[in-house]
């Protein structure tokens, strides 16, 4: 879905590079795929034709965090209540 994003932290030798993929258009999503020491996170289409792709060796990612796009809520939703602080 358009605004789905995914975040990767990666180690570049004393320091970290973060890359962001992102869904550009509607009817596109972002996939994550790991194997064989490596992630692959590519955007496709909704045949899926792969649009972009990025590569990331598997013993170099620190973080990968998926960010869903917002969603409306539903009519049924009910309402969370915030957990209460104990004394």
């Amino acid at each position: 879905m358009k605004g789905d994003r995914v975040e990767v932290v990666i180690d570049a030798g004393g320091s970290t590079r973060t890359y962001e993929i992102e869904a550009t258009r509607a009817g596109r999503r972002v996939d994550v795929t790991h194997g064989r020491g490596l992630v692959e996170v590519t955007e496709t289409t909704r045949g899926g034709t792969p649009v972009r792709s990025a590569r990331f060796m598997a013993g170099r990612v620190l973080a990968l965090v998926e960010h869903p796009a917002p969603r409306p809520g539903a009519d049924d939703d009910t309402e969370v209540t915030p957990l209460r602080r104990s004394a």
